[in-house]
């Protein structure tokens, strides 16, 4: 007899994941959804996160939710390849737009092309490192030296910069955390991978002269030569200079404040938050401040001329009479690439931060008051970029410390002809403690012990381990005894075996 199905119960598809939602006893809810069957251990896979209580919070919940589910479906099992995995990745990351899209063109210049197509389950380590040696070798991803396209004359292979290989490898690492928390998969191959080393920081500012000449020829150029000026009396970045506006210039206070920067994010303009997302206030000089005061004459003249005018909200660098619009940072780094080639000088805009901070540094301005101008999160990253000016500013202030000091034999006399050491030892290896011991003046515990460690260094005679009994010095030991008088230890006080 069979067995009839009725239509209404018949499932044709299975039913798709729809996630759990559960609150906390802290309060936050966590979202969980069925990924599927691990293909190596053959138990099912759950993604979850965390969403922290608050107003906002189903709204949130629900977002997740339908986020993992969406992820689920796509690559419930693990079968994407690292192509997918790493777009995935760099889309659900929480950054700026302008961070999301440099991510994405070191993916699709770099790891899509090379390891793109694999499955992220089979790559390796040993894929990884032949990679990033690839890269070093040539950024145009030539395999080996005997490629037909290293034989054409008009290729030049250019290794990638270690910095860059290094960013990738973080990046690929990242993404494969994600997989991971998303049950894609249960190990990381890049765990056990070795990216190279880094480079240390080499900053090329230009010199005072270069400086000088970049920024006479720079002021001929009423629009731009100001800015030249301020990115080197303030340190700022391009984009924050860019973002500038008059509300943000201060000539009573002489104070410039920094909380805004503006990127390209595709061919589109955006002002967004600053680099660590803080607002800094630098203090400006009386010239600099003088200087912007006329160049804001300027700006207000070209306004009128044209029947407009200038208000607060206006950008202090634009293109427009009316200053609504910001200057486009790729339009400031052609200006200055055009400018310091007519110089015959090899720098970058840049650079011009590098020598606000190192003439700073130079100058004795402490590190901490140095990172806060230009912005750094702390003091540890100044001192990575500039150690260099930093160790010659220390000597400076050493040599300079060492003239003012009284012990200085030219302030003193009585001390310039008085010997510090009573004999010449040379450079055996109880110089210093007898030179300790000297200049002490005092006895250790040990101190018998130390006599006869150094009387054996200088005198190679066997000498009794235990100390000897006090006996009338002979006329012999009394001119030995007579001849080391600083080291106030007579040779008969001692036993000889």
């Amino acid at each position: 007899m069979s067995r009839v199905i009725s239509a209404s119960t018949r499932r044709t598809h299975p039913k798709p994941a729809r996630g759990n939602v559960q609150q906390l006893p802290s309060g936050s809810w966590r979202v969980r959804v069925y990924a599927g069957i691990n293909p190596a251990t053959r138990r099912p896979c759950y993604v979850s996160e965390t969403v922290p209580d608050g107003p906002d919070a189903l709204l949130e919940v629900e977002d997740v939710r339908q986020r993992l589910l969406a992820v689920c479906r796509s690559h419930g099992q693990g079968n994407a390849n690292v192509a997918e995995l790493i777009n995935r990745h760099i889309l659900l990351l929480a950054i700026s737009e302008t961070t999301r899209q440099r991510y994405f063109e070191l993916a699709s210049t770099h790891v899509v092309p090379m390891i793109g197509h694999i499955q992220i389950r089979d790559l390796t380590p040993e894929i990884l490192e032949d990679c990033y040696a690839q890269l070093l070798r040539c950024r145009e991803h030539c395999a080996e030296p005997s490629s037909p396209r290293l034989r054409d004359d008009e290729h030049l292979c250019r290794p990638l910069a270690r910095s860059t290989v290094r960013k990738l490898h973080f990046l690929i690492g990242a993404a494969y955390q994600s997989a991971m928390r998303w049950g894609w998969l249960i190990r990381n191959p890049v765990v056990g991978t070795r990216p190279p080393s880094s480079e240390p920081p080499r900053p090329q500012p230009p010199s005072q002269e270069q400086a000088t000449r970049i920024l006479a020829a720079a002021l001929n150029d009423p629009d731009f030569g100001p800015m030249v000026w301020l990115a080197m009396a303030s340190g700022a970045r391009r984009g924050e200079l860019c973002a500038l506006r008059w509300r943000d210039f201060d000539p009573d206070r002489r104070q410039l404040v920094i909380e805004r920067s503006i990127a390209h994010v595709g061919t589109v303009l955006r002002e967004k938050d600053t680099k660590l997302h803080t607002r800094r206030h630098i203090l400006l000089d009386h010239k600099t401040v003088a200087m912007l005061t006329t160049y804001h004459c300027h700006c207000r003249q070209r306004a009128a001329h044209v029947g407009t005018a200038l208000s607060n909200d206006s950008f202090l660098f634009s293109a427009n009479s009316d200053g609504l619009a910001p200057r486009r940072p790729d339009a400031v780094t052609g200006w200055y690439r055009r400018l310091v080639r007519k110089l015959g000088i090899a720098t970058s805009w840049h650079k011009l931060r590098h020598f606000n901070a190192t003439e700073l540094i130079s100058a004795g301005v402490d590190v901490r008051t140095v990172a806060g101008r230009l912005g750094h999160a702390d003091g540890g990253t100044t001192l990575k970029y500039y150690s260099a000016w930093i160790r010659e500013a220390d000597q400076r202030a050493s040599a300079a410390l060492a003239r003012l000091l009284p012990l200085a034999s030219q302030s003193n006399p009585a001390l310039a002809h008085h010997q510090l050491w009573p004999v010449d030892l040379g450079d055996r290896p109880h110089t210093l403690l007898l030179r300790m011991t000297y200049a002490a003046r005092s006895q250790p515990a040990n101190f018998l012990a130390v006599q006869q460690f150094l009387l054996q260094a200088i005198w190679p005679l066997p000498i009794a381990s235990h100390q000897a009994q006090p006996t009338e010095p002979s006329p012999s030991s009394r001119t030995s005894a007579s001849s080391s008088p600083h080291l106030g230890i007579a040779r008969s006080s001692l036993r000889v075996q």
